[in-house]
């Protein structure tokens, strides 16, 4: 019988295995992997392996349930790591492109060319306003 915390800890397990694989593999193609920690080296060392046995896609689930396992372990949880219910997601294909952010168009001004435009009050009549009700002030409680 699974407990409600075990399965609370699976669940973080897991989705902490596939962030972290996710990153480690990005860290990797950009020639970044010496600057992950051991952990993470070794990780990726038998992803290669599986890789190269197995297809890409059979070689990651393998490794991120290899560290399921172990994050789970770490956390704390009892016993076997119990199966998580996997993601129904559409599969991403990786075409190596980036897409560029475009530039929204820019907003008109409404500036004075609009005929019903009103003015902005100048910041020197609201000034003369809050002298004016501050010495209001000061006059009446004396």
């Amino acid at each position: 019988m699974i407990k409600a915390a075990d399965m609370l800890i699976a669940r973080r397990a897991d989705t902490r295995a596939r962030a972290d694989f996710a990153t480690w593999k990005m860290m990797a193609k950009l020639n970044g992997s010496s600057a992950l920690p051991p952990e993470a080296q070794n990780f990726l060392a038998s992803y290669k392996k599986l890789s190269e046995q197995t297809g890409d896609g059979d070689a990651s689930e393998a490794t991120i349930q290899l560290m399921y396992r172990s994050y789970y372990a770490e956390m704390g949880g009892a016993g076997k790591p119990p199966e998580v219910p996997a993601r129904l997601r559409e599969p991403v294909a990786d075409t190596g492109n980036v897409t560029a952010f475009r530039r929204l168009p820019a907003k008109p001004k409404s500036g004075a060319s609009a005929p019903g435009a009103r003015r902005p009050m100048p910041v020197a009549l609201i000034f003369a306003c809050l002298v004016v009700v501050y010495v209001a002030i000061r006059y009446y409680w004396k």
